[in-house]
């Protein structure tokens, strides 16, 4: 985080929307220029009762309208134009108030995105999908509602005060003060609720997070909930922590509802203030009818609004909890940082090299990528190898060797703390880092289709495609038959991350997709260990086509999808511990002969 997170969330959220504030000055011009309209009315009532009272000798009859019944057309057509503008400028207002809060939050939810996209691995997986569905969605919206309506309540409070209070002390100074008399004590009173109010509300943004977290994360995994029968466990996760969210609600909801009966206590003494003392002063004759009927209802108009400070402030108080979530989210910076030097994908050679790294995964990460009880090991450990450009490498071990990581390492996920990574001798962390994840195609064990049709999910990455390219792809891959047979050809929608196909045909077409990218480097991170053996040898007839011409590496369990490598590596615990051809391998009798005794069965004989 940067020192902005110490702001008023107010003022960080102005600094935010700089390009906004010509628009933010119209939309509160209209709602100044509505109230205005809407507080004549009160004086034109005042100066009706002071016709009828006063007739040729009220107020009208100063500018030269002695006649009572004209005074009266005259004050009726006023009426009507005021009307008229005061409805013309609520309608501005509520279209600029409102425009403008779509405006921000279709901005900060796309640059909320956006920044998300361009944070580091590390980051992602430290955080819950909920969670962060709550910010992008649930907070953002938050905001809008302020904007919409509680940005107009206010300013049209602040004019209401300022020219109520003027007109008290032209028309009648010596009471002005009565009328005055509670703002103070509402104003302190509305400072004294926001400070307590705003932790209330932070903790209630942070409940309603883990609470969409946990609904993220089940919906998911319904699957794995029926199968294990856990429906009345997840269903007690799920009210343990929407009772946490009902209750931080209800604290909040307390202490803000408080607010509205405490102020109008207060009010009330102000406007019995001027309606009795200013009734005295009517009968005293140092005040006429028509400029106190003016000051009781401007007194309803300047204190009764202040009632409604309640539903605004609390209105305030949860969007200003919601920016600073939002603002915050911005605020943190990505340490995978994109390298000067450009390298397009037609000038990649495609040769790898690793050269003495070492790596050991964040803090809050170890747990999660195989290290024990979160304790500080190295993941990778003065590691060198080097793939020439177009060679088949594969790299095999037992499960939390660091195979995969290597993988995350290239694809710059995740830099290594020492050492290098080397594509066509330049180091990766100096390449653009577009450059670099293009030059790469990645068909990982863990499939990610996104919900839409078999075509668009072939051509993701390569959206320019045509249908031609697309079936050529796939035929490569051989999901092409698979795909005829399916209810709408390439048209099939898949389902979200693909539930409506087998695991199979999900990894068939990752592969399409891959070679449709073409790219010069092309990683198969355990491609075939979750499919049958039927769709294992498709596979891997696939696999010996799209290998030629381009540097493979192939990360895998199953031995005998590797044997044909050009070389073969074995890790342990991080290291490169033994290399070479299958059949040097098996001859060395060292831990890849085991497996392969293992895998084949040779083991049990």
């Amino acid at each position: 985080m940067n020192d902005s997170t110490d702001k008023n969330p107010l003022r960080r959220l102005a600094d935010y929307g700089q390009e906004y504030r010509n628009k933010a000055i119209l939309a509160t011009i209209a709602s100044i220029l509505n109230r205005l309209f809407d507080l004549a009315p009160p004086v034109l009532i005042g100066m009706s009762v002071d016709v009828v009272v006063s007739q040729q000798d009220s107020f009208l009859g100063d500018f030269g309208i002695t006649d009572p019944v004209k005074q009266l057309w005259v004050l009726g057509i006023l009426t009507l134009l005021v009307w008229g503008t005061e409805s013309l400028f609520q309608y501005v207002y509520s279209v600029l108030w409102r425009n403008l809060a779509q405006s921000i939050e279709h901005d900060l939810r796309q640059d909320a995105y956006s920044h998300l996209q361009e944070m580091d691995m590390a980051f992602l997986e430290d955080q819950s999908t909920g969670g962060l569905m709550a910010v992008l969605n649930d907070d953002i919206n938050q905001l809008e509602r302020f904007l919409d309506y509680g940005a107009n309540d206010i300013i049209q409070l602040l004019t209401s005060i300022v020219v109520i209070g003027i007109m008290f002390f032209v028309l009648a100074p010596s009471v002005a003060w009565m009328a005055v008399l509670p703002m103070p004590f509402v104003f302190y009173g509305s400072v004294l609720f926001q400070r307590r109010l705003a932790p209330r509300y932070s903790d209630v943004r942070e409940r309603v997070a883990l609470l969409n977290g946990q609904l993220a994360n089940n919906i998911g995994g319904m699957a794995t909930i029926k199968s294990f029968t856990s429906e009345a466990y997840e269903n007690q996760r799920i009210e343990a922590l929407s009772e946490d969210y009902r209750v931080s609600n209800s604290q909040a909801i307390k202490l803000s509802s408080a607010f509205v009966p405490l102020i109008r206590m207060v009010i009330v003494i102000g406007f019995f203030a001027i309606m009795v003392f200013g009734g005295i002063l009517v009968l005293q004759g140092q005040l006429n009818v028509g400029a106190y009927t003016v000051l009781v209802f401007m007194t309803q108009r300047l204190l009764w609004p202040l009632t409604t400070m309640g539903q605004t402030l609390d209105l305030y108080q949860r969007a200003m909890a919601s920016t600073s979530r939002i603002l915050d989210l911005l605020d943190v910076q990505p340490h995978i940082i994109s390298g000067p030097d450009a390298l397009p994908v037609s000038d990649v050679k495609g040769d790898v090299s690793f050269n003495s790294i070492n790596f050991t995964y964040p803090e809050n990460l170890r747990r999660a990528n195989g290290s024990a009880s979160g304790i500080s090991r190295a993941i990778i450990r003065d590691l060198s190898l080097r793939i020439p450009a177009g060679d088949t490498v594969a790299i095999v071990g037992a499960t939390g060797s660091g195979k995969s990581t290597l993988v995350k390492l290239l694809l710059r996920f995740y830099d290594v703390q020492n050492g290098a990574i080397c594509l066509d001798g330049q180091e990766i962390r100096r390449l653009n880092i577009t450059d670099l994840r293009r030059a790469i195609g990645l068909v990982s064990q863990d499939v990610f289709l996104f919900h839409g049709t078999v075509r668009e999910n072939i051509a993701y990455g390569t959206f320019n495609a045509s249908l031609d390219e697309i079936i050529e792809a796939a035929k490569v891959a051989e999901a092409h038959e698979f795909i005829l047979d399916l209810p709408d050809g390439y048209d099939t929608i898949v389902g979200e991350r693909g539930q409506k196909l087998s695991g199979g045909q999900r990894q068939r077409i990752s592969i399409a997709r891959a070679v449709l990218k073409n790219p010069p480097v092309l990683v198969l991170d355990e491609a075939t260990s979750s499919v049958d053996n039927e769709t294992e040898v498709a596979i891997q007839r696939s696999m010996e086509r799209i290998i030629i011409g381009r540097t493979t590496i192939v990360i895998a369990h199953r031995l005998s999808t590797v044997r044909n490598a050009d070389m073969i590596y074995v890790m342990e615990n991080g290291k490169i511990i033994e290399w070479g051809g299958h059949d040097d391998l098996l001859d060395v009798d060292g831990v890849y002969a085991s497996l392969w005794r293992v895998q084949t069965g040779a083991a049990l004989v």
